[in-house]
């Protein structure tokens, strides 16, 4: 396969990110850019997403109209990419720093005019969480510093929060582009929502990662209990054996909650393990609610995936859940960290009645108006953006040397 050919008349787009649709770790971001990529108008483009190599992946493949190349480890991956570029400087239109907590700094080594950054949340306070002194501190410092380097490029964006922040630190309205969150499926019609749990069922989906609020669920499904001593939790993600052990049997020993793997009728909480998508959805569609207190996200995929099978979502106002939620319009808020009010959101979900079915049709309804296919075509509208800035630009500058 000869990643370098290129048509012409296409744009040539270099991405660059520490993680691709295949690695092991990927999740929402990575299936955002994969899909954005592969609904725009693919006949324009050529796109190619660079990013490191990890065991068990081809060097070099393509998958659904774009080639993933795969070069180096994580410390070694942005000098594979400079070398890359530089040796098809001339064929790359445009290069695409992804930020997620790392990046490529293209400030360096990126013409201004082709770079683009493109980030879905900030770190922030999740540095606190996830990493050990002094790295945590570093992190938090150095962050502001970094995004920074990128203020002047043309930059997109997932939410309003997050676009937020980075006009917080100085970048530039005019050149912060939001592109809409989507979903890969097609939403169901409300006559395809399965019928609910008869115990009031709440579901986790996500990694086990202190900062996605895995610990609270399990706490607050625990105060739960006291009140519906039937209800259900579920939890979807590849089961990590260290954290279960570590983080959430003591929480779960403190409440009396028993657990297993199976759909035993007689266990308090169940972990699914690792779950088709056909499998997700419709779990999804049979709880009462998604349970997400997470201390920060891009968007919250989950959340308008559940919406769209009939299922709201319990959620922390934090960056990013807020705007999946139409800030509580769409699903059910609650204070970070508050332990007691998200376990009082799960027992407003779980009584059921006109208020649930109200919160249920408003998050259908929203979760109506995201699809990868209107990201694909936002994408599209911005690479013109592009273009055109470039071709008026050009067109002033040969002005100009006309006039001297």
């Amino acid at each position: 396969m000869d990643s370098t050919y290129v048509k012409k008349d296409q744009i040539t787009i270099l991405l660059l990110s520490w993680r691709d649709i295949r690695s092991p770790k990927s999740g929402g971001a990575e299936i955002f850019t994969h899909e954005m990529l592969k609904r725009s108008q693919q006949s324009r483009y050529r796109f190619i997403h660079f990013a490191p190599q990890f065991e068990g992946l081809p060097a070099e493949e393509e998958i659904d109209g774009v080639t993933y190349i795969r070069q180096g480890n994580i410390y070694s991956v942005i000098g594979h990419a400079i070398r890359y570029y530089r040796q098809h400087r001339n064929e790359i239109d445009y290069v695409v720093n992804q930020s997620n907590t790392h990046q490529f700094f293209t400030s360096f080594w990126v013409e201004p005019a082709k770079r683009i950054f493109f980030i879905h949340q900030l770190t922030r306070e999740i540095w606190y969480e996830n990493a050990s002194f002094p790295l945590n501190h570093i992190g938090h410092a150095l962050e502001p510093w970094m995004l920074k380097l990128a203020q002047k490029d043309q930059t997109i964006t997932v939410s309003p929060s997050t676009r937020y922040d980075l006009l917080q630190l100085g970048f530039d309205a005019k050149r912060v582009h939001l592109l809409p969150e989507g979903i890969e499926f097609e939403h169901w019609q409300p006559e395809q929502f399965l019928p609910k749990e008869a115990q009031p069922t709440f579901m986790y989906v996500g990694r086990f990662v202190k900062y996605k609020g895995i610990d609270l669920v399990f706490q607050a499904f625990g105060e739960l209990k006291k009140k519906f001593p039937q209800a259900k939790l579920w939890i979807a993600g590849r089961t990590n054996q260290e954290y279960v052990q570590c983080a959430l049997l003591p929480i779960m020993n403190q409440y009396g909650l028993t657990y297993g793997e199976l759909d035993d009728p007689e266990v308090d909480v169940i972990f699914h393990g690792f779950v088709s998508e056909e499998r997700k959805l419709e779990l999804m569609s049979r709880a009462q609610a998604l349970v997400f207190p997470s201390l920060r996200e891009g968007w919250g995929l989950t959340v308008t995936e559940a919406a769209a099978v009939g299922t709201p979502s319990i959620v922390s106002n934090s960056p990013g859940l807020v705007d999946a939620t139409d800030f509580g319009k769409a699903g059910y808020l609650c204070f970070h960290g508050d332990v007691k009010g998200l376990s009082e959101q799960m027992e407003r979900a779980a009584m059921g009645g006109e208020d649930y079915a109200g919160m249920r049709k408003r998050a259908y309804e929203y979760a109506l108006k995201f699809h990868f296919n209107h990201t694909g075509a936002a994408f599209d509208t911005f690479v013109d953006h592009l273009v055109k800035e470039a071709q008026e630009h050009e067109q002033s500058r040969h002005s100009l040397l006309h006039v001297q």
